[in-house]
């Protein structure tokens, strides 16, 4: 079992303009890599993706660092100023398991952002460079995802989180929409992960999720779907093997077949894991 998207972090050392606010106290903490090995070892999980949580290149090489030593953690999710005019140099010159690409462009105050010219340059670069991209948006920034994806049909494209859907508040438009027609670009994959954090944190039930992931499965099938724990920010509303537990109840109807692709082909593929020695 892969689990295709995770973080790690000390507040102590980096801040994080996202951790804010009384909400977040619960994981205003270190997680480590001996905390990542006792979950993953508790799940199952035998391989992950470890990815970016601030506008960072260091944060990228010290993560860079911290998967050539561990075996657990297969690739990396950097960061990089897309908008930069040596974006490949830079590219070039990060060392380690280098498996993609994300910045957070839903906190862009232009909801077009992906679509601006200096970032699909970057984008063009980042695909040049064997790399995915990571699209971390909202149902707001859908439809430039789409507009980015649609225009750089080589790239592949990895939906973090399902575009994080309004579960709690049921909103099912603009979102259902934006997932359908991303779903059928074939360059673009998607996590079914973090949907715990966007449910009502106390009081959730597998139930409260079905319908948004089915509709997630309907759009990009097995083969472009795969697992992401989003571990630690899911302890907000779930411990991780809860997490585990409830993407098997989500995907349920899978043959095994398609349950392989899920937990770990697809992954595979979208980030061209390679097996670590």
């Amino acid at each position: 079992m892969i689990d295709a998207h995770h973080h790690l972090w000390d507040p102590s050392r980096r801040n994080y303009p996202w951790m804010s606010g009384a909400a977040l106290e619960p994981i205003r903490r270190p997680y480590t890599v001996d905390d990542l090995r006792a979950v993953a070892e508790m799940a199952g999980v035998k391989a992950t993706v470890l990815v970016q949580t601030v506008s960072s290149e260091e944060e990228t090489r010290e993560f860079l660092s911290v998967a050539s030593n561990e075996p657990l953690i297969a690739g990396v999710v950097g960061w990089i100023d897309l908008t930069a005019p040596d974006v490949a140099d830079r590219l070039a010159a990060f060392e380690g398991p280098l498996v993609g690409i994300r910045h957070q462009a839903e906190d862009e105050p232009d909801p077009w952002w992906l679509t601006r010219p200096e970032v699909l340059r970057g984008l063009a670069a980042v695909g040049e460079a064997g790399l995915a991209y990571d699209l971390l948006v909202k149902p707001p920034q859908l439809a430039a995802a789409l507009a980015a994806a649609s225009a750089l049909p080589d790239q592949v494209f990895v939906l973090d989180h399902a575009a994080k859907p309004p579960i709690a508040s049921g909103e099912w438009q603009p979102w259902a929409e934006g997932v359908e027609a991303l779903g059928r670009l074939e360059n673009v994959y998607c996590k079914l992960s973090g949907l715990v954090t966007e449910a009502d944190w106390a009081q959730w039930k597998v139930g409260h999720l079905a319908r948004w992931s089915e509709h997630v499965l309907e759009s990009f099938g097995a083969s472009r779907l795969m697992f992401g724990s989003d571990w630690p920010v899911c302890e907000l509303a779930a411990a991780y093997e809860v997490v585990v537990d409830t993407a098997f109840s989500l995907t349920g109807s899978f043959s095994d077949a398609e349950r392989l692709e899920f937990f770990d082909g697809t992954a595979r593929r979208a980030y061209r894991l390679l097996p670590r020695k």
